[in-house]
């Protein structure tokens, strides 16, 4: 037996560009949904939302089913909340707010097995098929199936970003606008010049020590970000798709029903008039 492949890395490593997205919601059959309309990569978010260890291995399963990745973007801490969405089988992990070329290494360190690493070893879980991949095998196809995305989400680490992006054992550099955009001072503004600076630098420094690189798209910037040099894009998330649906529906129902509703009013107050 082997470690199931990754989907994601597949497609990167062979020059294509990989869709994502993301999960804020519990429900894995979300999930399912994503993945089996064609989305490569789930991505579930552990740092901002309630999602437990239970929803992110259902989410996990029901990709699987359509062979598409999960990427789980972990909250900081412990060793543990670094390698448990692997053990789990998801097929990456996302770090965010990576600061230094010693916080990537720190990163590698946790979720590496040697040579790179010293993630610690189990194989009795999900992606080591309940140790049924041989042991050398499971280390070797892990640090080859399984990927590591840094966020760089902060103007203290584009001082540096070339030193990270030479880490070994680091897959991708992911820019995340929106935390960037706050921590400089102009929140919201995607598209404020040093926004846009920093955009271009990460996928600079990450094509130019071969690692991918990885951010926020839409329709509107979609070729503009695969010309600098992003693959791995995120198109949207599920809160996003439902609230868009909800408001649309709510305005219809709004603009179509008061009319009758005050005609029905005018009726009543005829209505009663006529009586009185």
């Amino acid at each position: 037996m082997h470690i199931r492949p990754s989907r994601v890395l597949r497609k990167l490593r062979t020059g294509e560009i990989v869709s994502c997205f993301k999960l804020n919601l519990t429900c894995s059959r979300v999930a399912d949904l994503a993945s089996a309309l064609g989305f490569d990569c789930i991505w579930v978010d552990m740092e901002h939302t309630s999602i437990d260890w239970s929803d992110v291995e259902k989410m996990i399963l029901a990709a699987k089913t359509h062979d598409a990745d999960v990427m789980v973007r972990i909250a900081r801490g412990s060793y543990s909340d670094y390698i448990r969405p692997l053990e789990l089988d998801a097929a990456g992990i996302m770090v965010p707010h990576c600061m230094c070329a010693e916080d990537a290494r720190s990163i590698v360190r946790t979720t590496r097995f040697q040579p790179l690493g010293r993630r610690p070893v189990d194989g009795g879980n999900a992606d080591g098929v309940y140790c049924n991949v041989p042991f050398f095998e499971y280390l070797r196809e892990a640090n080859e199936q399984r990927f590591v995305v840094i966020q760089i989400e902060d103007p203290e680490p584009l001082e540096k970003i070339d030193e990270i992006a030479s880490v070994p054992g680091i897959d991708m550099l992911f820019f995340g606008p929106s935390d960037f955009s706050h921590a400089i001072g102009v929140p919201g503004e995607l598209n404020h010049p040093r926004v846009v600076d920093a955009r271009r630098r990460v996928a600079k420094a990450a094509l130019a020590h071969n690692k991918f690189a990885g951010t926020m798209a839409n329709s509107d910037n979609l070729e503009d970000l695969i010309d600098m040099g992003y693959r791995f894009l995120n198109l949207g998330a599920d809160v996003l798709g439902l609230s868009s649906y909800c408001r649309e529906l709510i305005e219809r129902f709004q603009e179509q029903s008061g009319p009758l509703i005050n005609l029905s009013t005018a009726s009543i107050l005829d209505s009663s008039s006529s009586h009185s």
